[in-house]
């Protein structure tokens, strides 16, 4: 996984089929996706239960980009190794899961994987500040987690702190919750560089007619790339 600034588009399949996610896997990847963005909820941490690691494990062998998986769960270290063989190339835990999200991202290094540290709206961008040397994304939700389609919540003054003190290290920004080709630009303007969208992609489309998917990413990154530029 090179480093690169370019924006990325995540779908999120928490908007998929639920029956099909193989094919819908490799339909939005054939038209576009860069990543996939697999949103673990444990019905705990977050009001809502999605996949476990078995899920995860199967997903991967339709990915061929990058399989982007955020866990919405606590605690979240009992789980890292499991994630990491289920295939996991970013596994994203919560600052608000645990008292010990530094252990937890070192953790999730040591496993192999680029570790990911995800903030709730309510959570200012200074309570990660120390920990971005152990850090290859901040995952930023403009949306309280728990469940996909809600209405955008505007962050973009956090993503903006979070640029400046990301400086020049290696660590994508990510958005996720309500992201379209109305919000996107708003967001890499700011200085996010990745876009998990699940309804925004997913919209008007299915595997037999996987067409509306790729208008539907090609919307939202050229609004990304144009309007923000």
């Amino acid at each position: 996984m090179p480093f690169d600034r370019t924006v990325k588009i995540a779908p999120s399949i928490l908007s998929a089929d639920f029956a099909d996610f193989g094919r819908e896997i490799r339909a939005v990847e054939d038209q576009g996706a860069d990543w996939i963005h697999v949103d673990v909820m444990d019905g705990h941490f977050v009001p809502n239960l999605t996949f476990g690691p078995p899920a995860v494990k199967a997903f991967r062998k339709h990915v061929k980009t990058v399989m982007d998986v955020h866990l919405m769960i606590a605690p979240v270290d009992p789980y890292i190794e499991a994630y990491a063989e289920a295939g996991a190339d970013i596994l994203t835990a919560h600052v608000e899961a645990g008292a010990h999200t530094h252990r937890t991202l070192q953790a999730i290094r040591a496993a192999g994987m680029k570790a990911g540290v995800a903030l709730n709206p309510g959570t200012p961008a200074q309570a990660i500040e120390h920990l971005l040397d152990l850090t290859d994304l901040v995952c930023v939700m403009t949306v309280n987690p728990g469940f996909g389609g809600q209405k955008f919540i505007d962050m973009t003054s956090k993503v903006r702190t979070l640029r400046q003190m990301i400086g020049d290290r290696p660590v994508h920004i990510e958005i996720d919750g309500g992201v379209d080709p109305t919000t996107a630009p708003l967001v890499v303007e700011a200085g996010a560089d990745v876009l998990v969208a699940g309804s925004a992609v997913f919209r008007g489309g299915s595997v037999e007619n996987p067409a509306p998917y790729g208008e539907n990413i090609r919307a939202i990154r050229t609004a990304a790339t144009t309007l923000a530029a």
